[in-house]
């Protein structure tokens, strides 16, 4: 198949996801186009069978803000038309799947039929869709796809309640790359970072707000203020950096919290880590902690949205309540304490990562999607 994926190039969830996907089918022999406004931050190179194509978004003087949407639609036209794409995969509801919908009616007109399938990540429906100045076009973008998917169970619960949604939903969850995303052998860099056997916490996001950055400062404080012995690795960027740099000093712990910025390849980091850090306010799956997980690194998150889909509390994981920093420090504490629980947990996440989310299980299931939306829409054309 010919695939053209528009996703945010940015450093998040969807975006990785969705390029991950593309470097999956790419390899299993598919032609991949990804169009976007940059290359996104997981792609790193172009490879064999994947494209990149640039949305150039110009500066009118007429325009106070530069009309993306439109800009995209223009370059879906024109990918579609000079590659002979088979199928467009839109990653994320607004602008994506609006801007997908309008080529695909401009293409029409061409007698060029190209189907569209949206997938829905979390905040374009938790956030965005709840918004009312945006809800009439997420539901019009949604209904107009020809095929819809969520990355969670909870997703699509969301979604039909939030949403005026008449469209399907199929659940087709988040995966991982099982070979890349792996326990290594860094026991040289583990003692230089923790000298003294400390305990390597972690925490990995775009730290926006919903992340509750600053709570991972907090219990990290308290556990210090207790007298255990434990370093912190802060991993990606975002709002709410500085405030934690802030709590950071502010509190004293400054010299034993490393801010990192944005790593790739994580898994070096995760595989030096004893504990991973989510007191998120909102997760639709929860793409870190599975990397997490896959690394043999036990996670300790909220029990909130899709993370119990993925973490099994008391066997991969230990959930928490929504912004319980006592709950999460006591859960935290005790992996600390418990060496042996925290083993289990590593190797209990390990294979829940390898028997459920590996990509080889989950890429064929997009592509059986892909051929089901294609052969509906030819069929709706004859």
């Amino acid at each position: 198949m010919k695939i053209g994926i528009t996703c945010y190039p940015v450093y998040g969830g969807s975006g990785v996801v969705a390029t991950e996907l593309g470097k999956a089918l790419a390899l299993r022999g598919h032609s991949v186009h990804f169009i976007a406004y940059s290359i996104p931050f997981r792609l790193g190179h172009i490879q064999e069978n994947i494209f990149f194509h640039e949305v150039e978004v110009n500066a009118y003087p007429l325009f106070e803000y530069p009309p993306y949407t439109l800009n995209l639609t223009s370059k879906l036209v024109d990918v579609v038309k000079h590659e002979e794409l088979d199928i467009l995969h839109m990653h994320y509801a607004i602008p994506h799947a609006t801007s997908g919908d309008l080529a695909k009616r401009i293409l029409a007109d061409s007698g060029i039929h190209i189907p569209i399938v949206t997938t829905l990540h979390g905040t374009d429906i938790t956030i965005v869709g709840r918004d009312p100045s945006f809800a009439p076009v997420v539901n019009y973008s949604i209904n107009q796809s020809d095929g819809v998917t969520a990355v969670s169970e909870f997703l699509k619960e969301e979604t039909l309640s939030i949403c005026d949604i008449t469209a399907d939903i199929e659940v087709i969850p988040n995966f991982i790359d099982t070979t890349r995303f792996r326990p290594l052998m860094k026991d040289h860099f583990k003692q230089a970072i923790c000298p003294n056997g400390e305990t390597l916490l972690v925490h990995v996001s775009n730290f926006r707000p919903v992340k509750r950055t600053t709570d991972v400062v907090e219990i990290f404080n308290r556990l210090v203020q207790e007298g255990y012995g434990v370093k912190l690795f802060l991993v990606g960027d975002g709002p709410d950096r500085a405030p934690a740099e802030h709590l950071a000093r502010e509190l004293g712990v400054i010299d034993d919290v490393r801010f990192l910025g944005k790593q790739e390849p994580v898994e070096e980091l995760l595989s030096i880590a004893d504990i991973f850090l989510m007191p998120s306010g909102s997760e639709t799956f929860g793409l870190a902690a599975l990397e997490a997980m896959a690394c043999g690194v036990p996670v300790v998150a909220s029990d909130i949205g899709g993370l119990p889909e993925l973490v099994i509390d008391g066997e991969t994981g230990l959930l928490c309540p929504l912004g319980d920093i006592d709950a999460f420090t006591e859960k935290t504490r005790l992996l600390i304490e418990d060496e042996e629980l925290r083993l289990k947990m590593s190797q209990a996440g390990r294979q829940r990562a390898v028997d459920t989310f590996e990509t080889n299980m989950i890429v064929p299931l997009y592509e059986a999607y892909y051929e089901r939306v294609m052969e509906s829409v030819a069929t709706g054309i004859l």
